[in-house]
């Protein structure tokens, strides 16, 4: 299973961006589809997941600012960035946790990372 980000780049404070990640690859099925982030010399931070039943969870910071969406159709997840700000400066990640075959046994998947620029 792969996972392929996309969408990250350089927005003026106050601007938009959407974030992509597809997943490809042999599976059965996504149950949990999430984004982190991670700054420069800080930890890798959960931003926002959706259960395959379309449950929502965000971190406080981006509540109001952020949505987070699935298209199961797709095997993609999405991240609406709305009233960026200097401090949402950070490479995301996508995360997905898998099930390969009928034991459901669920599988940790990580993007490659994109980096979202915000000036101030």
């Amino acid at each position: 299973v792969q996972l392929q980000a996309s969408g990250g780049g350089l927005v003026q404070a106050g601007g938009s961006l959407r974030l992509s990640c597809a997943a490809s690859g042999s599976f059965i099925s996504i149950n949990v589809m999430a984004w982190y982030r991670q700054a420069p010399g800080k930890q890798r931070d959960l931003v926002a997941s959706i259960t395959s039943g379309g449950t929502t969870l965000y971190t406080d910071s981006v509540k109001g600012r952020f949505t987070i969406s699935r298209d199961n159709a797709k095997n993609t997840v999405y991240l609406h960035m709305n009233s960026l700000k200097a401090e949402d400066t950070a490479v995301y990640y996508c995360n997905m946790k898998v099930y390969r075959d009928y034991r459901f046994f669920e599988i940790n998947y990580w993007g490659q990372g994109t980096l979202v620029t915000v000036s101030s």
